[in-house]
């Protein structure tokens, strides 16, 4: 399908399977894990990135990020993990943006080790920042944009320039933005990464990670991530397509709340701060106008302290106290005792991640309700 056409359409019908049987409106499903090897011009196996329904569906994802080309993945960390290996070995450097998904940095601080990789975290958002990192071996620059959990931007083209100057790869996990919000190809970045299991799912019940690139990029992933066994069943693969077409619908709903949520909570007196690039208040709101489309439905906000935030999510009646995020229900967590556990308290508060933080993903309920629940709960603190 040609990328001119509308985002809504695309989420509907990029990468359609058609039913030549029973004229099915619905891609069908393809199962098998047994295909036949005479007379093809590729042997399919699931393993292989190529059996029908993983081959519609990466098209869908490559037409939503204007890419050339996508891959699926058994979940969100399996996708980091193929794009990291698939271009980098023992001696390698790679530089990180500090405040990034907990799960990230956790793969990165207890397995690039065994490997002799080393890394650069970089706390800051400015570009010299990182150019200040980048040495002989350095390979990749990954980023997050808006961050995790605190929703700090960083220049994409600034970034993509950057890499393509010293011969480097650029790596953005786009979880938070969706390809609704936000379209790092459209920026210069190399490889964009989705864990799939948030808002391309949508529904609390995926598993999934997915990656789009180039074509170039993409053969060097696939030809890698074949030996690392994450690929998706194409059971999910199915579920993911089909959700995947109301995204735009979804998504549009939760900006408009979550503007209207972050708003609510910057005027409460029990709330300190909150994090959301829709207000004009945050230190990335000009940038977010040139690189986002829509803010996003994730933000946080901090309270006193561990104890405060526990209480308040034992306080919320209509939403949900979750670990995960993206789904058509508004759901909230701690970063401190989900995202971020497995980070030290010491190097949580060195990107700012403090315990009094709470992050909320805004779904897709009338907004009145939210805020009513939102306010009974803090007037209990």
């Amino acid at each position: 399908m040609k990328k001119n056409k509308g985002v809504d359409t695309k989420c509907v019908h990029s990468g359609d399977l058609i039913d030549d049987r029973f004229k099915g409106a619905t891609s069908p499903l393809f199962p098998s894990t047994a295909y036949d090897f005479i007379d093809v011009n590729e042997d399919k196996y699931p393993r292989y990135f190529n059996t029908p329904n993983q081959l519609a569906l990466s098209k869908k994802i490559a037409d939503l990020e204007n890419s050339e080309d996508a891959l699926l993945f058994g979940s969100g960390i399996a996708a980091i993990f193929s794009s990291l290996f698939s271009f980098i070995k023992s001696g390698d450097h790679v530089i990180f943006q500090s405040s990034i998904y907990g799960g990230t940095l956790n793969l990165v601080i207890k397995e690039f080790k065994k490997f002799n990789i080393k890394y650069s975290l970089v706390d800051s958002f400015d570009l010299k920042d990182y150019k200040k990192e980048i040495k002989s071996n350095t390979k990749i620059i990954f980023i997050e944009s808006p961050s995790n959990p605190l929703l700090k931007l960083i220049d994409l083209k600034s970034i993509a320039k950057l890499c393509k100057k010293n011969n480097l790869i650029s790596i953005i996990d786009n979880t938070f933005s969706s390809p609704i919000n936000q379209n790092p190809s459209d920026f210069g970045i190399d490889i964009i990464i989705h864990s799939a299991t948030k808002y391309l799912g949508g529904h609390s019940d995926i598993l999934a990670g997915a990656l789009a690139s180039n074509k170039k990029y993409i053969q060097t992933i696939k030809e890698s991530s074949i030996n690392y066994g994450g690929n998706l069943s194409d059971y999910t693969v199915w579920l993911l397509e089909r959700s995947i077409k109301t995204l735009s619908l979804r998504v549009a709903k939760q900006n408009e709340n979550a503007l209207k949520v972050a708003k609510f909570l910057f005027e409460h007196q029990k709330v300190n701060s909150v994090n959301y690039p829709g207000l004009k208040s945050h230190p990335d709101y000009e940038l977010s106008l040139t690189q986002m489309k829509g803010f996003g439905g994730m933000l946080s906000f901090e309270l006193n302290d561990l104890d405060e935030a526990i209480k308040f999510t034992r306080k919320i009646k209509l939403i949900k106290s979750a670990m995960s995020l993206g789904g058509v229900e508004s759901t909230i967590c701690s970063p401190t005792l989900t995202s971020h556990s497995k980070i030290s308290k010491e190097e949580r508060e060195k990107i700012g991640i403090f315990d009094g933080l709470l992050r909320f993903s805004v779904g897709i309920e009338d907004f009145e309700d939210i805020k009513n629940d939102l306010d009974q709960a803090l007037s209990q603190l």
